[in-house]
Parts: structure tokens; sequence; C-alpha cells
């Protein structure tokens, strides 16, 4: 079914209370595993049900912040998500307490009774008060950053169309757009500021009324993280900051010196040729035909889902004045149906959005034919790892998108791709320090920022931006409002992305193999376990980092 033909009810939480009570009651009733699995069979359809409409109502409000029906709507589930995600955990403990639990785990596998266990302990009756508390200031985060107006000689812009004039090849237009752009965010600091000290406040509430010191521990049972721990990403940043800033310091040195410039500013971040960025050549219809010839070329799995996103109209991804920045990948159970929603704007992001969210879509489309439907609770970390790796198996095809500079786009890929690692690494790390030091000032906060992208980004310069070099430059981060602790995840799966770059060159086919048996793995193993099913190395283990590197060097 089209995505604009597909029906869209608001969820009667009322209506599903009562749904849940019977299914625990029918739980509780049945005589042996096999009925108790009938009964779980049937919260599949309730959940996926409700699920389907919640992420409609979602995408379609994202598509027009300004419409005033699923403005309303987004404002209701922000109010009873948490009633809902509380009604499925108070039925997951049943499934988790159950005499015939050995049956079930036999038939959805531990993983899911491991994410159980952690949601039991995210989430809580007591909790609903804040966590409504904290979806409003997140929703409020979000449309201050979608109301950005920027008068660009004339033209009233977003801050997604801004991005063509911050990677400008001329120097002048990029400092003029910079000064825009972050004078944006100087406007409305005070507010921004406001809100993520709620935020932090807010989680910290939740964590203590859970018994718990800070948010850390409540925030990693939320990522369900259910195979690796604190002491281990505090680990991995060190591999990092060792073994892979120093590489990705000669990566911004080689670009200074193509790009011809003495000394590096923050007006050159993300600017690879004098002659500007690789850009696609054509229309978003005509990025996408070529997205449909490319993974029809990848593989037959591949052609068949992008045939089907394509056949349903189920991207969403032209920039508009009113459209929520930003880009995701979300899914809509009860078609099966991935949905990509993005903001084309003119550069080589608007084929990241072709690779990158396709890969999740295209693992997406696999789990979903997966009748256990706990195998698709995948974890972050591996779903990114979906994502990023893809960037790099389509890399073939650049020729579709870029024509004769598919070669700079190669090269611009693989030097962003290696130095985004000590950035989000970084912006994990910030979030560390603020989430163990909840009483910290705004003023504090941002000092923590800066002394933290002296260690990860040493070349940085922001001479000229006061609002930068205080430390500001976070504030336009939407994941540190939205999804805390999540930006770690993309660190991770960089690196067994990296691994599969390393792996392709020298055999495509084998890796390509790998990826494919990962993707239909999903979460039916913990994360650690698949990457020694599929043939990757494990990024916590001392080394992997420092290996990957040493292969990466000699392509530099």
């Amino acid at each position: 079914m089209k995505f604009q033909e597909m029906p869209y009810e608001r969820v009667d939480i009322e209506q599903i209370k009562r749904d849940f009570a019977q299914l625990e009651k029918d739980f509780d009733a049945a005589s042996s595993g096999e009925e108790q699995f009938a009964v779980h069979q049937r919260y599949y359809k309730l959940t996926d049900h409700a699920a389907t409409q919640m992420t409609l109502a979602g995408i379609r409000h994202d598509i027009d912040v300004t419409d005033e029906f699923y403005s309303a709507e987004k404002d209701y589930y922000d109010e009873v998500t948490p009633v809902f995600q509380n009604l499925a955990v108070s039925y997951q403990k049943k499934l988790y307490e159950s005499k015939f639990r050995p049956y079930l785990e036999e038939k959805i596998g531990p993983v899911a009774f491991k994410n159980m266990e952690l949601a039991m302990r995210s989430v809580d009756p007591k909790l609903v008060t804040l966590m409504q508390e904290e979806n409003a200031l997140q929703t409020r985060y979000n449309k201050i950053l979608a109301s950005a107006k920027i008068d660009w000689n004339g033209e009233t812009l977003n801050l997604s169309l801004m991005t063509p004039y911050l990677r400008n090849p001329d120097r002048a237009v990029r400092a003029k757009a910079w000064e825009k752009y972050s004078g944006f965010f100087v406007e409305n600091e005070e507010e921004i500021e406001d809100i993520y000290d709620k935020l932090v406040k807010n989680r910290t509430a939740q964590a203590n009324a859970l018994g718990q010191e800070n948010y850390l521990t409540l925030g990693y049972d939320r990522m369900m993280r259910n195979c690796y721990d604190r002491d281990m990403i505090i680990e991995f940043r060190k591999q990092v900051k060792r073994d892979l800033v120093p590489f990705a310091e000669k990566l911004h040195e080689r670009r200074r010196a193509r790009i011809g410039v003495e000394k590096l500013s923050y007006i050159d971040e993300g600017v690879y040729f004098p002659q500007g960025n690789p850009a696609p050549v054509g229309t978003p219809e005509e990025i996408l035909a070529a997205g449909r010839k490319m993974y029809r070329e990848l593989s037959s799995e591949t052609g068949e889902f992008m045939d089907f996103m394509c056949d349903n109209d189920l991207f969403d991804v032209l920039g508009r004045k009113t459209k929520k920045t930003g880009g995701y990948m979300t899914y809509l159970p009860d078609y099966n149906a991935p949905f990509i929603f993005a903001n084309f704007n003119g550069t080589s992001g608007d084929v990241d959005v072709i690779t990158h969210e396709c890969g999740h879509a295209f693992q997406g489309y696999l789990s979903g034919q997966d009748p256990i439907r706990e195998h698709a609770d995948i974890t972050m970390e591996t779903a990114e790892t979906h994502s990023m790796s893809m960037e790099y198996f389509t890399e073939p095809w650049m020729n579709y998108f870029f024509g004769e500079r598919a070669k700079d786009y190669v090269d611009m890929h693989f030097e962003d791709s290696v130095i985004f690692v000590p950035y989000g690494t970084m912006v994990d790390e910030f979030q560390d320090i603020v989430y163990s030091h909840p009483g910290l000032t705004p003023a504090q906060r941002n000092q923590a920022w800066r002394d933290l992208e002296r260690q990860y980004k040493p070349h940085l310069d922001y001479s000229g931006n006061d609002y930068f070099e205080r430390g500001g430059f976070w504030q336009k981060q939407h994941h540190i409002f939205d999804c805390p602790l999540y930006y770690i995840d993309y660190c991770i799966a960089s690196v067994d992305a990296l691994q599969y770059k390393n792996w392709m060159d020298r055999d495509y086919k084998e890796a390509w193999a790998s990826y494919l048996k990962l993707c239909r793995l999903s979460a039916s193993k913990f994360f650690t376990q698949l990457l020694g099913e599929v043939g990757l190395d494990n990024p916590f283990e001392d080394g992997c980092i420092r290996n990957i590197v040493s292969g990466l060097e000699n392509k530099i």
C-alpha cells in the first residue's frame, strides 16, 4: 500500500488498556507454553497496529510541523506513549516470569528475555509524569530548530537548507553562512540551554526515582545495552583517542593542503575540495531512480527491497521550510514497510540517504519477514552497522550519482567517515560528563564540551566566533536532546563498517556475504556474538582500532 493511502486512526489508550488487561488474563490462564505463545502472537498484532498508527502520526507531523491536526496528535502521543510503554512492560514481565519460560525462550530467543529485563528496569508507572515532561521538552527543542527562518540574500531558509552554503567552495560565502547559522543558535541560546538543563534534571530525577545515583545506568538500560557496559565504552574511547585521533588529524592535514588554506578554520569543516565537494547530478527523482538501479544490480535481495520502497512511495526526502530537520528510517509493522524521511539539499548528503538510511531500511525489510517480532529488536550499534556498512558496499555505483566526480566522492566519504568517529565519541563523553554531574551550569557544560574538542579535534580553530569558542557547538546536535547516550552507537558501528571497508577491498563478494548474514541474523544473537558469527573483530577489544588504522594507512 502506498504511504499516502495508509489509513490513520488515533490509538485509543483506554481501549489499549482493556486489550492489555485481557492479554494478561489469558496469558495467566494458559496451561502450556504453546498456549502462552498463542497469546503472545496476539500481543504482536496489538502492538504492531498501535506502533503503526503512532508512527504514521509521527511521520506526518515531521513532514509539516505546522500541520495542526498532526501537531495535536504528536502532543497526544507525547502524553500516552509512556503509558503504552508501561503496559507493554507489565505484559512482558509475565512473559519473563512464566513457568513455561524454557519453551518461550526457545521460541523467541535469550536476547529477547535480556531486553525484557532491561525494559523492566527502565520503565515504571511512577515515571510516567516525568517521561511525559521529557517528551514535551524534546518536542519544544525540535520545534525551535524547525522554526528557523534565516535570511539568505533575500530568501528565507531553514537550517537544513543552509547546508550547501556552509560548504560552499568560496570561503567568504562559508564565513557568512556560518555567521548566519550560528547566529540563529545565539538568538535561541538561552531557551535551548533552559530546555537541556530541564532535560538533564528530568532524566536524573527518573533515575533517582528508581534508586539510581544518576541517569547513566538508566540510560544504558533504555539503549538496550545488553552485552556491554560503561567500562567497555570507556576503554573504547581510550582506543579512539590513542589510535584514531592521530590518523584523523592526518586526514585533516591532507584536507587542508588539498583545499589550499594556510590553517583550518571551523568554517572549513566539511569542505574537501577547492572546487567544492562533489554534489549529486540530477533531480531528487533522478537520484531515487539511480538508487533503484543500483540496488537492483547489487543483489536480488536489495533489488526486491528497493522496488518495494519506490512502488509504495516510502520516501519523503524533499527539503521544505516547515519540515522537521534531519533524517531517519522508521518502520510501519502492519505493512512490513520501512519509511525514509530526509531533507535533500543538493549536497552529497542526499546520496548518503540512499545508502545509509537504505541500509537501515533493507535490514528492517528483511527482519520484518521474521514471524518472531523480538528478532527485529536490534540494538542501535547493530542497526548503525547495517547502515554505515551499506555506505561502503554501494561505492562501486557512485558514478550513477556523481558522474565524473565519483572518485572524489568516494575519497571524501572515506575521510568523512574516519574523522566522524572522534566527533561522535566526543559527543558520548560529553553526555557521560553531563549526567555524571547533573548540577553543572550551562557555562560549565559548554566548557566541558570545549575541553573535549581540544582532545578529539585538536585542529579546530573558532577564531571570530565567540559562540563556538565558548563551547556552544553541541547545542545543534539533536541526538543529545532526543536520544541521550545514542551517539556512541554510531562510532562502534563505524569501526565495524571500516572493517568491512578493509575486507571488501580484499574480497568484495566474501564481505557482502558476511553483511547479508549479519542483516538476517538481526537480533537473534547478542551484538558481541554477531560479530564473531560474521567474522568481524570486537571494537571493545584493545587493538581492534589499531589494526583497522593499519589497514587504512595504505589508502593515504
